[in-house]
């Protein structure tokens, strides 16, 4: 049998081994090698059912029986580390390449190998309170405890005991009777305070550094499975609060200092190593901010805007202060235009106030933080400075409060909710359209306070070049200008939007996408203080008229429309509806074998019949095109749509032009004719007059000349041509 801590009482065993009761809980040790066996079993039995308890520290984890008996597994990223966890009570230590910071990890703090975006050294010892013992794996030999004053000389706290001594009444109490926790400061921690703040210390040691080491003491022991996140504990100097972090990946702070080692039991309590030396905290973050020089314009923000009274009042916060420096960053016009308005001053503020107290020593990675304003921001770092975004503007960190920390930020994180579109489309990836705007005298519409949404194209929509500025172009540019602040969240299969340009623009909900018109929304929408930018994926091409209207005003169809007026189709791509029509061009028509052609006209029924199969019974534009979508016909069978390597293919066929927009529907032009299903019958039907087959030749005639040069126009230089007639 291992070593016995002191303090602890014999319990009745399970299965045949001993269980020991320490004063804070069960600890199971390891049995000698012939025990384990069957009466092993009946342990794991019992404590999977919950009559024996096994616990773990929050911090160190302690292999006192065989893995996979009562612990949870670890998760090492080698295979020689996993032969380091499997020993008894051996803890990881990752030190930071190139500084002497280093990281105590346990199973549930595993940093892998990275800490700030720096590699670290990873290296092994025996977790607190164990030893060695020649000949055997790990630390299997549990330490024999002492007094606080003699831990602290174990946990390398050799400073903090030196300054218990100068002191005539502290050594006596932390070796005599009691029970008290000591956050030690590190050696490294005593060295790195100021000259005059550790002068002013030592040399009145029975006022000034009794109370400061009294301030790093609590009259209880307490382990770090009990220090919570955002609670007080009392310390023993006049009462005053000590504040505790206990983040999710393992990091407990105390004031902002983060524990190196914890737990290291003593006879009358507990040390717990940290690497700064603590003060008392008495301002609230209101408080501090009305003091510090450097935060004049943040503080007239604040009394503007009321939130003076959160900043005062209870809760844990982090504040990211901008100084008066980050302030004088902005222009003018844009300061000037957020300080008058109380909402979008509002919002400004609280995006700088994050809803929980995050210290800097807590953060070992990139970290996603969601702020009063509702907005994320990503809490990072690297190497040993703080990050916004990303950003390093943090010029002065872990300003503690009573109710939080403050981090001095140089760079003013305006959120979404406080700009205009002008800004909102600055920042996006729509330059070619602010320009186009701006040509064309719309831009006001941009900075002002109407309530609209624009719906801009991405730069790479004009990779053949921007259009020129005309009349019927700045229409088109009007018409992506809704008139309203739409949330694409609350947008709806059928909605009808009102442009600036006096079109009506219908909304198409998709499994995987979200379109208005032959446009999708490739990104999320911001939403600023009047207006919210949707950037699209391409032009809009508001509908110019019915399904009929846009194959007689396009060349390229005029036999398909001789075709559809002979099976008395008219009417039905005239009226209201929702149609997708593929739509085969003069070309189509033309490459028929003549024999076929002629036994397709001869029958009304089966023409009809044909052209119904070329309808879908909804709208698809090719956004909502994924690999596979079936689209059921107005003849009955299903045509299937897809969409590979950026083409669309109808029953495999590639569509030679998309989303040419109606107010029905949508025309897709293809240079084939399609078939429906082989095997269905077709009922003949009366023959087609002499005068229809002489207008369907005629308009075969019509248009071979024009087809070519219609078809390899911009797509947004066709939708002007056709605006103009």
């Amino acid at each position: 049998m291992t070593h016995l801590e002191r303090g602890t009482t014999q319990k009745p065993g399970l299965g045949g081994l001993q269980l020991w009761e320490s004063p804070t809980h069960w600890t199971v040790f390891r049995a000698l090698p012939e025990l384990l066996g069957a009466r092993l079993a009946t342990l794991q039995n019992e404590i999977k059912s919950g009559h024996a308890a096994v616990t773990r520290s929050a911090f160190f984890w302690k292999e006192e029986l065989p893995r996979g008996v009562g612990m949870p597994a670890c998760s090492p990223v080698t295979r020689m580390e996993s032969v380091h966890f499997q020993r008894p009570n051996v803890c990881a230590v990752q030190k930071l390449i190139g500084t002497n910071k280093k990281y105590f990890t346990n199973c549930k703090q595993w940093y892998q190998r990275k800490i700030c975006g720096k590699s670290t050294v990873i290296s092994y010892e025996c977790c607190p309170g164990y030893e060695k013992v020649p000949g055997e794996k790990g630390c299997p030999a549990a330490l024999p405890l002492s007094n606080l004053y003699e831990t602290l000389g174990v946990v390398g706290s050799t400073t903090t005991q030196l300054y218990t001594d100068r002191t005539e009444k502290l050594r006596p109490e932390i070796e005599g009777p009691g029970s008290f926790t000591i956050f030690a400061p590190s050696n490294e921690a005593w060295a790195s305070l100021p000259a005059e703040v550790l002068d002013s210390l030592v040399s009145n040691v029975n006022i000034e550094l009794l109370n400061a080491l009294r301030y790093h003491m609590v009259d209880r022991r307490v382990l770090t499975d009990e220090l919570k996140h955002g609670m007080s504990l009392t310390s023993m100097y006049q009462n005053s609060n000590i504040q505790i972090h206990h983040y999710p990946n393992g990091i407990v702070t105390v004031n902002c200092a983060r524990l190196l080692k914890a737990d290291h039991h003593a006879t009358n309590g507990v040390v717990h190593l940290i690497d700064k030396v603590i003060s008392t905290v008495t301002n609230n973050i209101q408080q501090i901010i009305e003091i510090e020089d450097t935060f004049e314009t943040l503080r007239a923000a604040v009394a503007a805007s009321g939130l003076n009274t959160v900043l005062e009042g209870e809760g844990q916060f982090t504040l990211l202060a901008p100084t008066n420096e980050a302030f004088e960053k902005i222009p003018a016009e844009t300061l000037n235009r957020i300080l008058g308005d109380p909402e979008a001053l509002r919002d400004l503020l609280n995006n700088h106030i994050l809803k929980s107290a995050m210290c800097a020593e807590a953060i070992v990675a990139g970290l996603s933080m969601e702020t009063l304003e509702g907005t994320t921001l990503e809490v990072g770092c690297s190497g040993d400075r703080l990050t916004i975004n990303g950003k390093d503007i943090i010029s002065n960190k872990d300003i503690l409060a009573t109710n939080g920390v403050i981090h001095f930020i140089d760079e003013l994180l305006i959120p979404d909710s406080a700009k205009t579109l002008f800004e909102l489309a600055a920042e996006s990836d729509v330059s070619t359209t602010v320009d186009l705007l701006r040509q064309a005298g719309l831009s006001t519409h941009l900075s002002g306070n109407e309530r609209l949404t624009l719906l801009a194209p991405l730069n790479s929509v004009f990779k053949d070049g921007a259009p020129s500025i005309d009349a019927h172009m700045k229409n088109l540019l009007l018409n992506h200008i809704v008139k309203d602040q739409l949330a694409s969240k609350y947008l709806y299969h059928g909605q009808t939007l009102d442009t600036l340009g006096g079109k009506k623009l219908r909304v198409f909900v998709y499994r995987n996408s979200l379109c208005i018109e032959n446009s999708c929304i490739a990104a999320h929408d911001k939403r600023g203080r009047y207006g919210t930018l949707f950037t699209i994926d391409r032009m809009l091409t508001p509908p110019m008229g019915t399904v009929m209207d846009v194959l007689k005003g396009d060349n390229r169809f005029s036999m398909l429309v001789a075709a559809i007026q002979s099976a008395g189709l008219t009417e039905t791509l005239n009226r209201e509806g929702v149609y997708t029509v593929f739509a085969p061009t003069n070309e189509a028509f033309q490459a028929m074998p003549p024999e076929d052609l002629n036994k397709l006209l001869g029958n009304a029924k089966e023409l009809a019949n044909l052209l119904k199969y070329h309808v879908g019974d909804e709208i698809l534009v090719s956004g909502g095109i994924g690999a596979l979508v079936r689209l059921k016909s107005l003849q009955g069978d299903k045509l299937e749509v897809s969409s590979r390597n950026n083409v669309v293919h109808v029953n495999k066929e590639p569509v030679a032009e998309i989303d040419i927009m109606a107010t029905n529907g949508v025309v897709y032009a293809i240079n084939s004719i399609l078939q429906p299903p082989a095997n269905r019958p077709q009922e003949r039907g009366d023959e087609l007059a002499d005068s229809a087959l002489e207008i369907f030749k005629q308009a075969s005639a019509f248009s071979r000349a024009a087809q070519r040069s219609v078809r390899l126009a911009p797509v947004y230089q066709r939708l002007l041509e056709r605006m103009k007639h």
